[in-house]
């Protein structure tokens, strides 16, 4: 946001004005400082140089309040349904030429509510634009207690993804801040109101902020948007049979008759254009009247044919194992990535 600044002066053909020197700063003259502006007037009366004569004025400085919040990222944080803690970083900046408190506040701008929750404000006391152990077990902030003139805080604003949320699915996330009177450390100051009125010998209040994604300009208040965008994984299983053999047809034309081998294939999808499926485990429950081939074994990552997978119940680290006492099958499949397939395939005898 592009700010302007007002440069009082005074100009005079009679007289030289000095001014010291200072840093410019956002925030500009400190609120309640006096500024004298002196004068000196020298003449001669008949070819003799007199006493000169002087003058000067004194103003004091009055308050402007402004308050900036700028999101810290470039693009949408991507996020996947059911993920807590999820980050929004934002730098919160003083640019008002007094201390003051910055109240915190975030909200759901858009989306739906029913898929993001508890919202949390935290300081990101490294700078790293995430949410270490130590920020997170210093607990959350509702403000900023004394905010120098042209300071900038970094913050963080977490929520909860809901397990509903579905690949696509966006959240809008104001984050507002308010500025609060100052000068009390470790209490959140009242709020600051205008100075209503011609200007007075004091200090007056004039709020010069900008307007935000969901406040008004001079309110005394400023926010910004940041997004989440949900990119989950569109998970889908199949499972089939096939029979191998029987004790009487053998391979041809095989029947599921007792003492035939059936072949089982599970087959798990991703959709495209999701994000990539981890910790893909498969558990499957045996029927009762079945007994697994142990001899054959279990065969893991085959593909949607359940082919050319690797027999995961014999590597030096298991992926695959036969439960005997529960009777089920349990296999750990590698990552699948959006329009892939991988295949669990294992066989059994009919009892």
């Amino acid at each position: 946001m592009k700010r302007s600044k007002q440069l009082l002066g005074a100009v005079s053909t009679i007289a030289l004005i000095a001014f010291s020197a200072s840093p410019a700063l956002a925030g500009g003259s400190t609120a309640g400082s006096s500024i004298t502006n002196n004068v000196s007037v020298s003449f001669d009366v008949g070819g003799v140089t007199q006493t000169a004569v002087t003058a000067s004025n004194t103003f004091t400085v009055d308050r402007k309040i402004d308050v900036l919040v700028d999101f810290a990222g470039t693009a949408a944080t991507s996020v996947a349904p059911g993920a807590q803690n999820q980050v929004l970083a934002f730098d919160v900046t003083n640019l008002s030429n007094a201390v003051v408190d910055i109240r915190l506040a975030a909200a759901l701008n858009a989306g739906n509510a029913a898929n993001i929750a508890n919202f949390e404000v935290y300081r990101d006391t490294n700078g790293d634009r995430s949410l270490s152990a130590a920020e997170l077990a210093a607990g959350p902030i509702t403000y900023l207690d004394e905010v120098a003139a042209d300071g900038t805080v970094a913050v963080i604003v977490i929520a909860d993804i809901g397990l509903g949320a579905v690949n696509g699915n966006e959240f809008d996330v104001v984050l507002t801040g308010t500025a609060r009177e100052g000068g009390t450390a470790g209490t959140q100051g009242a709020a600051i109101t205008q100075t209503a009125g011609a200007n007075t010998a004091g200090v007056d209040t004039v709020f010069t902020d900008g307007a935000g994604t969901t406040d008004a300009a001079r309110d005394g208040a400023y926010s910004d948007v940041g997004k989440y965008v949900v990119a989950g994984a569109t998970m889908s299983v199949s499972k089939t049979s096939r029979i191998v053999s029987d004790p009487v047809n053998g391979p041809t034309n095989p029947k599921a008759i007792p003492g035939a081998t059936i072949e089982y294939c599970i087959v798990v999808s991703n959709a495209a254009g999701g994000a990539t499926g981890t910790n893909i485990d498969v558990n499957d429950d045996l029927p009762a009247d079945v007994s697994y081939l142990t001899a054959f074994g279990i065969f893991v990552d085959g593909n949607a044919s359940c082919a050319s997978g690797t027999r995961g119940d014999n590597l030096p680290t298991p992926t695959a194992s036969y439960i005997s006492g529960t009777h089920e099958i349990t296999a750990d499949l590698s990552n699948i990535a959006p329009s892939q397939s991988r295949s669990v395939y294992f066989r059994v005898t009919i009892d």
